[in-house]
């Protein structure tokens, strides 16, 4: 029987959802007894530990400081292993564990486009720390060539470095949540360029990794929520950093600010909003959703 004639035969797998009773999805207890202060601090409380790639980059950084802040546990920061022995990473972590004393942070080298590099990275984690609640996924790369120009080579790195990467990385995470029977929260990242074509720079390679992370968010978020794990995705516009920086964007910048309503590009700091809620206690319910953070940008 050839592999056509196969298909008649085959048996689809199906999806099995969560039920009212599962403890892993009901809602959360309230708290009793709280001051109006403590109930607001509470409601957006970051509780566990949390892996994070791309996680010496400016913006992850400054995310998982925000997250350290509304009191994560347990910190593991992802990143290839030249990046972490790079002088300007070893200053920002050492920042980061003095300001925080009482957390133990990890630095773990890892290649997110190799699946086994990314489950040694997550199992390193998880011995280091004892679990795994959250999953960050800031790392990527940008190719800006015209697709007339575009390599295959191109094409396929980009690709496997941000969309492939990010179901490494969340497979290898949920797989760890899954076994916790702790439930969790994944967040991948997203863009502005899942949703509009960038101007005046051409990406397609880009454009077309962060969109599927829509639909790879989407479907984890179906597939995983009996288990309690909730699966999201944030879209941010231009974020003023280093990789924005050069004479040579100068002309690029003037026409991102001039096509946002703010007329500016954001900070990293402007992201953390998003990333809180959908780590903390206040996203309990938000799953398979998308937060542009963009000024507005996308309005035009």
């Amino acid at each position: 029987m050839s592999e056509r004639d196969n298909l008649t035969t085959r048996v689809l797998p199906e999806m099995v959802l969560s039920t009212g009773d599962n403890p892993l999805t009901r809602p959360l207890d309230q708290a009793q007894g709280l001051t109006p202060v403590q109930r607001a601090a509470s409601r957006f409380a970051v509780n566990g530990n949390a892996i994070i790639t791309g996680g010496l980059g400016n913006i992850a950084l400054v995310c998982a400081r925000a997250l350290l802040e509304h009191g994560l546990s347990g910190l593991a920061l992802l990143d290839l292993q030249g990046t972490i022995k790079s002088p300007a990473a070893s200053a920002a972590f050492d920042s980061l564990q003095r300001d925080f004393p009482d957390v133990k942070i990890h630095a773990i080298p890892v290649d997110v486009s190799n699946a086994d590099s990314v489950s040694k990275a997550v199992d390193e984690a998880a011995e280091e720390m004892g679990s795994i609640n959250i999953c960050i996924c800031f790392a990527g790369i940008v190719s800006c060539v015209h697709a007339t120009d575009l390599t295959p080579d191109d094409w396929s790195k980009t690709l496997q470095v941000n969309t492939s990467g990010s179901f490494f990385v969340s497979q290898a995470a949920a797989k760890q949540m899954i076994a916790q029977q702790s439930g969790g929260a994944i967040l991948l990242t997203a863009s502005i360029s899942a949703h509009a074509v960038n101007f005046p720079q051409p990406q397609v390679a880009y454009n077309a990794s962060k969109g599927a992370l829509l639909q790879l968010s989407r479907s984890l978020s179906a597939e995983w929520a009996r288990y309690g794990i909730r699966v999201n995705t944030i879209s941010p516009g231009y974020i003023d950093t280093i990789l924005n920086h050069g004479e040579g964007l100068a002309h690029a910048r003037s026409i991102w600010n001039s096509r946002n309503p703010t007329g500016r590009m954001g900070s990293p700091e402007e992201l953390t909003g998003a990333v809180v809620l959908f780590c903390s206690s206040a996203g309990c319910w938000i799953s398979g959703s998308d937060l542009i953070v963009d000024g507005g940008g996308h309005v035009f």
